[in-house]
C-alpha cells in the first residue's frame, strides 16, 4: 500500500509538471486576493502567537468532534467505554489547563 501511495504521488507530481502550462507571466505573478488588486504588498509578519492559537484551536476542536461517535453508540458500550471517553477528556482537559497555565490563550 506504501508502494502504491508512493507511486501515485510521484506520477501525479510528474504528470503535473509535464503537462501543465508553463507560460509565466507579470499578471499571473501578482498577488490576488478576493477579485480585487491589492492595495498593499504583504509587508507584515503575523506574530507566532497567531500560529500557537490557532493550532491549539484546530487540536481541540478536533480532538472533541470525537466525543460525538462515542455519544451515539455510548449504551452498547457499557463501563469500558465510559472509562475510556473518561481518561480521554481527562487527557484532553489536562492539556487545556496546560495551555492556559503557559498562557497559551493571553493575546496582547
Amino acid at each position: 500500500m506504501f508502494a502504491l501511495c508512493a507511486v501515485t504521488v510521484w506520477a501525479i507530481i510528474f504528470l503535473s509538471t509535464l503537462l501543465g502550462p508553463r507560460k509565466p507571466s507579470q499578471l499571473k505573478d501578482t498577488p490576488f486576493e478576493c477579485g480585487e488588486q491589492p492595495f498593499q504588498l504583504p509587508t507584515d509578519r503575523f506574530y507566532v502567537r497567531f500560529y500557537l492559537i490557532a493550532m491549539l484551536f484546530i487540536l481541540f476542536d478536533i480532538e472533541v468532534v470525537f466525543l460525538f461517535p462515542w455519544a451515539v453508540v455510548f449504551k452498547t458500550l457499557f463501563l469500558p467505554g465510559f472509562v475510556g471517553m473518561f481518561i480521554f477528556i481527562l487527557v484532553l482537559g489536562a492539556g487545556y489547563v496546560y495551555a492556559w497555565k503557559k498562557g497559551a490563550f493571553e493575546w496582547e
